[in-house]
């Protein structure tokens, strides 16, 4: 008998023991992840019972995403309205029942619900429980110039490409257009709306980013990295001069400046860049090694992701590709040096990322963080924080970054960038046009900033499945944007 008993009370102690250990387990380590869970209906429901912060431009006054009250069951619950529809989509992303969040709606999901771990906010929201009041979220002040916006992706039309726009001084967003773009609100009740939308090129793929997620090939628009790269080695200046017999020789084979029918003989360093002379880059590439392209290219950010506050999954980094890996060639035997040099061999860019190389060389060298969010305001209008501006590092000297901005003007004022002109504004570009492998299809694009004197503006755009050159498809764009961002209405 009193076996039986020490067995019955062994046995309950285990069942004991047990239920203390998974409800520790279920209650401490996988609560947060019960949490993100989709089909935790509950956790669902509770998220719109907030109404979220307000998304803005610039400007204050236009509202990219707001709430729309609904009563559900005798509850006020908050769904996501978004006024301007595809305006700053892939930017703000979208917060919904089904398909869960994505843009600012994902990354900066504790501010706007007002969860995140600020004293004042903890306080309020703390208070806001204890009273049995809805919870208000914070709003985001973002640093996108609604106007500009619009004009970038009127200018993108049906095309697939993306336009970004930094203030080179502050690293402030002023542009991140992607096109084609899609209406948010469409994501919840009609998503096959989007599935369906068409623009120039083979894979539309509406809801990717293309500013800091798509892939491409920079082409001649890389020739300021390796420019810079040259200039800091101190082996090359603005007047070393090379000839241009219309090719230069790779590995015993021709590789011909993309306007074959004229060769430019001598030229200097700055002829070069201005009627963007592949050889004279193919020789550079190939008396440099790889080495010095690839040390400048982390200096001004590739090999990481570009530094924003957008969901990392959103997000890709820009280098030298192999079966979709990155990696760093150590020698003139892994990677084509020529090739590298004009912006060709496995090269895959992002067009934030060049926006940033055309911002460093605005910037006399020094690389500023690209920002989007400049303020989070809680409900009574009072700021939780504010994005500070941050140096990454120095990718070149201040004399040189000088030399190669006079390289890049004379691009503009007459060599292969003059479609991006504008009366009384000094601006220097580097256009660019990269073979992609089917017949007449191009990648395209355009760098510059403005005013030379005084920086206020760094641009990048990138197009896909052009039969133009950068100079004729990409540089007019680039020129609608600056000039909605230098001189107004």
């Amino acid at each position: 008998m009193n076996r039986s008993i020490s067995r019955l009370a062994v046995f309950s102690l285990v069942l004991i023991s047990a239920l203390i250990v998974a409800t520790t387990y279920w209650q401490t380590w996988a609560a947060a992840g019960l949490n993100d869970r989709q089909e935790n209906a509950i956790q669902r429901v509770a998220q719109f019972t907030i109404e979220r912060g307000r998304i803005l431009a610039s400007d204050g006054r236009t509202v990219l995403a707001e709430n729309i009250e609904r009563k559900v069951e005798g509850k006020t619950l908050y769904f996501r309205r978004y006024p301007t529809r595809g305006l700053a989509a892939h930017v703000v992303g979208y917060s919904t029942q089904v398909r869960s969040r994505t843009g600012l709606e994902q990354s900066m999901n504790d501010y706007l619900t007002g969860s995140n771990a600020n004293l004042s906010t903890v306080v309020d929201t703390t208070l806001d429980k204890l009273r049995g009041a809805h919870i208000e979220g914070n709003d985001l002040l973002l640093t996108l110039n609604a106007r500009a916006q619009r004009v970038a992706l009127r200018a993108l039309g049906a095309n697939c490409g993306s336009v970004v726009a930094l203030d080179p001084t502050t690293g402030r967003v002023l542009v991140m257009a992607s096109a084609p773009t899609f209406d948010p609100n469409l994501v919840e009740d009609d998503y096959q709306q989007i599935d369906r939308i068409r623009a120039r090129c083979q894979q539309p793929s509406p809801l990717l980013n293309r500013a800091t997620a798509g892939r491409y090939i920079p082409g001649s628009t890389f020739k300021v990295v390796t420019a810079a790269a040259a200039l800091e080695t101190g082996r090359y200046s603005i007047e070393t001069t090379r000839y241009d017999p219309g090719y230069c020789i790779e590995y015993g084979k021709h590789v011909n400046n993309y306007d074959t029918s004229s060769p430019f003989g001598n030229v200097s360093f700055l002829q070069a860049m201005q009627y963007s002379v592949n050889s004279f880059f193919c020789n550079l590439g190939k008396e440099m090694g790889p080495g010095p392209i690839v040390e400048e290219m982390k200096d001004m950010g590739f090999y990481g992701r570009p530094p924003l506050e957008t969901p990392a999954s959103e997000r890709r980094a820009s280098g030298l590709y192999k079966k979709g890996e990155l990696f760093e060639p150590k020698d003139s035997s892994q990677v084509d040096p020529g090739r590298l040099a004009f912006g060709q061999a496995e090269l895959e860019v992002t067009p934030m990322q060049m926006a940033m190389v055309a911002a460093t060389v605005a910037n006399g060298g020094i690389v500023m963080r690209p920002h989007v969010v400049e303020r989070v305001i809680n409900p009574k209008g009072s700021t939780v924080t504010r994005t500070k501006r941050e140096a990454l590092g120095r990718a070149m000297s201040a004399a040189n970054a000088a030399i190669l901005a006079r390289m890049m003007e004379a691009v503009v004022a007459g060599g292969t960038g003059t479609a991006s002109q504008i009366p009384g504004i000094r601006v220097a570009g580097k256009t660019g046009t990269a073979e992609t492998g089917i017949e007449g299809r191009n990648m395209t694009a355009f760098l510059c900033f403005a005013p030379v004197e005084r920086p206020r503006v760094a641009i990048a755009v990138m197009l896909e499945n052009q039969t133009g050159v950068g100079g004729t498809t990409a540089a007019p764009i680039a020129k609608q944007v600056l000039q909605a961002l230098l001189q107004g209405p």
